[in-house]
């Protein structure tokens, strides 16, 4: 059994409590730029007589760090019908988290859990008859030329959704595509298309002020570092310097994998 200093012997001591294996793995990690893999936690694990206290399945009441006990929560109440590409969605944008879809497949997969959704028709359904070459539907049944739905919005009305933020329709139509943060707007007019992989935050943690200078452009993995050091502040310039130790943090794993 490889040795580890006893900095690293007291993290996983003090954090295997509550945590899956794989959790501990990324901990573990992702602090020290070490090369944990399952296999080789469980057997530390083993040979130190250490519990973790998890079961199988989904953790009633119980979080990790990953996955915080609000996360947990939140997918609990809210899985049924939301498969885990609307689910990565839904989490990152109420937890200003920065979950990947393959995450949450994994997460559903381990935890068992089901949105419902498998592509089938319910019992009983009975789908629409298709239409023939040159019938048409009942005048009853048929939207006439230029009818539109009683909840139509036009293009530029601006809303606040769920999770505070405030949203503009930018096309017709009644899908959420339609939709776009006016925050990410303001943020493409002075400086272009957002990047790949990139999100736009609000440097007082403020989702109303929406001031050029408070929306910041932060990786996805810069996101992460931050949310998982608390360096997103009430303060635009604090949170700027929180950028700063990300980038830090970010260059200092790199040079011990590469170690």
């Amino acid at each position: 059994m490889k040795r580890y200093p006893l900095e690293v012997k007291e993290f996983i001591k003090d954090h295997v409590s509550g945590n899956t294996t794989k959790d501990l793995v990324k901990l573990v990690n992702d602090k020290y730029g070490l090369d944990f893999t399952e296999s080789k936690m469980k057997s530390y694990k083993n040979n130190n007589n250490l519990k973790s206290g998890t079961i199988k399945g989904f953790p009633k009441g119980q979080g990790t760090k990953l996955y915080p006990k609000e996360v947990r929560d939140y997918i609990n109440l809210n899985h049924k019908g939301v498969g885990p590409k609307e689910m990565t969605q839904l989490l990152n944008e109420k937890f200003n988290k920065s979950y990947q879809k393959k995450q949450l497949d994994a997460f559903y997969k381990n935890n068992k859990i089901s949105s419902g959704l498998d592509g089938r028709f319910e019992k009983g359904h009975k789908p629409t008859a298709p239409i023939k070459r040159g019938e048409r539907r009942s005048k009853e049944t048929e939207f006439k030329k230029g009818l539109k739905p009683g909840n139509w919005l036009p293009i530029g009305t601006e809303r606040i959704n769920t999770y505070g933020y405030v949203d503009v329709k930018v096309a017709d139509g009644m899908k959420q595509k339609n939709w776009k943060g006016k925050h990410i707007i303001i943020w493409e007019k002075y400086n272009g298309p957002l990047p790949k992989d990139h999100v736009i935050i609000f440097g007082d943690k403020d989702k109303s002020n929406l001031d050029i200078d408070n929306l910041l452009l932060v990786s996805r993995k810069q996101l992460l570092i931050m949310n998982r050091n608390k360096l997103i502040q009430d303060d635009t310039e604090l949170t700027k310097t929180g950028m700063i130790i990300a980038d830090m943090h970010s260059k200092i794993l790199e040079r011990k994998k590469n170690l």
